[in-house]
């Protein structure tokens, strides 16, 4: 509007803004596809794009909301760890990246926990959060998937992990790596109770996660397209020196050659867990009932 004040002065100077005072998170493009989606139907498709099917990644309190019943859930507390034992620092000191991920996520740490029910079960579901250094898996993480196994423990409860990881977080040195034998061992313990633990691998879950809880599952799902695996499919392919086949380390291939039981569109997520927990735990899942 600026070059049209050059030629007809506004009398009304509300009407010539100087700035655009449209929020700019209204539309988001899809990085699958390109397609353009409103904000409000983005979140009524479950951050799944209407275009290519393309799953986006979700936050935690989106996730609870998403698969517990009715979206009701009950926030469970993490114990507090030492936020910046090594005082490490790189190009920027680690505590100001925990200020800036907590700022812009709204949480602690990587990863939420929380109590509800699906299909009328109680469950305890675990979600790792992307949005938060990569979904990295440190002391607090760590803490956080300990305390969710406890909480299924104490509550005899399955436990749902929602991972989405792209490793260990370096900042905490050893102490992050500490976790992948701590988490395996609260696995083993549900495991020994009896009690079903599912894994749901979301894009992308690699690094520590996947050597430890992440393909731990009595019952492994995986999104559509999630990428999956220990070292990612560059540095493999730098370091083999081949081509790597077509989808490698992506859900279907690993489903195609057997290292998960089955790949679930997240609309259906909800019903596909209350029917493997229903088969887990030995009794039907409670009929719902339909208009």
């Amino acid at each position: 509007m600026n070059w049209l004040k050059n030629f007809v002065r506004p009398r009304f100077p509300s009407v010539f803004r100087d700035h655009d005072d449209t929020p700019d998170n209204l539309w988001q493009s899809c990085k699958q596809c390109g397609e353009m989606i409103f904000h409000r139907d983005l979140a009524l498709l479950q951050q799944v794009c209407p275009g290519c099917d393309h799953h986006m990644r979700v936050g935690a309190r989106e996730r609870f909301t998403q698969l517990f019943d009715d979206g009701a859930f009950e926030k469970i507390d993490v114990p507090d760890v030492p936020h910046d034992p090594l005082k490490f620092k790189d190009q920027k000191r680690y505590a100001d990246r925990l200020r800036d991920a907590r700022s812009k996520t709204g949480d602690r740490d990587a990863v939420q926990v929380a109590l509800g029910t699906i299909q009328g079960r109680k469950s305890v579901i675990a979600v790792q959060d992307f949005q938060f250094m990569g979904g990295s898996l440190g002391m607090a993480a760590g803490e956080a998937v300990v305390t969710a196994g406890q909480t299924a423990l104490e509550n005899n409860a399955p436990l749902i992990m929602i991972a989405a990881a792209g490793g260990a977080r370096m900042q905490e040195g050893i102490l992050s790596l500490m976790q992948m034998p701590r988490t395996t061992v609260i696995v083993q313990q549900l495991r020994e109770r009896g009690l079903p633990y599912i894994v749901v691998l979301t894009d992308p879950t690699t690094g520590g996660v996947t050597a430890s809880y992440g393909m731990l599952g009595d019952i492994q799902i995986a999104e559509p397209g999630a990428l999956i695996g220990f070292a990612g499919p560059r540095v493999i392919q730098d370091t083999i020196k081949e081509k790597l086949p077509e989808g490698f380390q992506r859900a279907e291939y690993l489903l195609e050659h057997g290292m998960i039981d089955m790949v679930v569109h997240r609309h259906k997520l909800p019903e596909t867990l209350g029917r493997v927990l229903g088969l887990l735990m030995g009794r039907p899942a409670p009929e719902t009932q339909t208009a």
